[in-house]
């Protein structure tokens, strides 16, 4: 079986992260034995010079695979109506939520446009039902709906004896840290408009001032990264208390998760959430706003709210978490769901679904 992949996002040379989690469901697939090819572009003529010497050089798809509606949309519909080609969407953008606003702003041709391609599809899949619900309240309707997860890499799962080693050990660790205090862990790109780390700040100050032993230790960099840096002095915050990583492989973020008794996420809007089912994996207890997948992998719940204007109520949650000992699920079958083996083989059955 051949798929053909239409992204905007994937990475490449320029930027390695960009549309990651689009690769590893084309890992996933081909590892289920499919044969895939991507259209990488972001302009309409890039699209069409590689599908032409694609189509000369591998022949027709048997499916193509939509991860962004708007440009690449119209390759699928055109190569569903030239050669009856059936196209499935998978939805990760967020846009479409009412927190992110953007189709909402986006010129009524351009909608309508969206709407039809989404309409046409066989089926769309989303990252998660609230991405689906925002889609849905967008005017957006398809013939049938669906949800796959993201690949979470196996070394999440694996666990190592990272809790007993030397915290000063880890990846971003300064030398004189020792393993004695609590972690609280939080991984972001630091974007605040989205990530609201400014928010995680204030209740980490107001924890600080009744506990010690504990630390809250920051995953990753960003555009937003050296202000939220400054913010917490503003805050003053103890500086012993914040440990800034700075950006981490991987594996070096899993060695993390295994490593920390909570982890923390705060953002103002997810479509998935993709370091909440790597928490989930590593077996990690969380704490989350109401965004993405935090409800399917059993986060203790902090609402928006709280987060923005009562810090003193998203200060009790991190607390009671960190020094209660609350034991993170146990559904260990439900997070088998992230692997790579159980995505390809249910992306591939969809595939075979929409082929007949």
């Amino acid at each position: 079986m051949k798929v053909l992949y239409l992204t905007p996002w994937y990475p490449s040379e320029r930027d390695a992260m960009a549309g990651l989690f689009v690769q590893k469901h084309v890992e996933a697939v081909q590892a289920q034995g499919v044969d895939v090819r991507v259209i990488h572009s972001l302009s309409w003529r890039d699209m069409l010079r590689q599908w032409r010497q694609l189509k000369r050089e591998w022949g027709l798809p048997d499916v193509v695979q939509l991860n962004f509606i708007q440009k690449q949309g119209m390759l699928a519909l055109w190569l569903k109506r030239r050669y009856n080609i059936p196209y499935i969407i998978i939805e990760h953008w967020s846009g479409y939520l009412p927190e992110n606003g953007q189709f909402m702003q986006m010129p009524a041709t351009k909608q309508q446009f969206v709407r039809s391609v989404c309409r046409q599809a066989s089926i769309v899949l989303t990252v998660s039902l609230p991405l689906q619900r925002a889609m849905q309240h967008c005017g957006l309707k398809a013939q049938q709906w669906g949800k796959i997860d993201n690949v979470v890499d196996e070394f999440f799962y694996q666990k190592s004896e990272v809790k007993s080693t030397p915290l000063r050990k880890l990846a971003g660790t300064p030398r004189n840290q020792n393993s004695d205090k609590k972690i609280l862990l939080h991984v972001s790109c630091f974007d605040e408009r989205a990530k609201n780390v400014k928010g995680l700040l204030r209740a980490a100050k107001i924890v600080a001032d009744k506990r010690q032993g504990w630390q809250l230790v920051l995953v990753g960099t960003g555009i937003d990264y050296d202000e939220v840096r400054a913010y917490a002095q503003t805050l003053n915050v103890p500086e012993e208390l914040l440990l800034w990583t700075g950006e981490l492989t991987p594996q070096e973020v899993a060695e993390w998760m295994h490593r920390a008794d909570a982890f923390v996420l705060s953002s103002r809007f997810e479509t998935y959430g993709v370091v909440l089912a790597e928490a989930a994996a590593a077996g990690v207890t969380i704490i989350s706003t109401p965004v993405g997948i935090a409800e399917e992998v059993d986060a203790c719940i902090v609402e928006q709210d709280e987060v923005e204007n009562h810090p003193e109520q998203f200060a009790d949650k991190i607390e009671h978490v960190l020094f209660a000992n609350r034991q993170p699920a146990t559904d260990t079958a439900n997070m088998q769901r992230f692997t790579s083996q159980a995505v390809g083989s249910k992306l591939k059955q969809i595939y075979e679904s929409v082929r007949l």
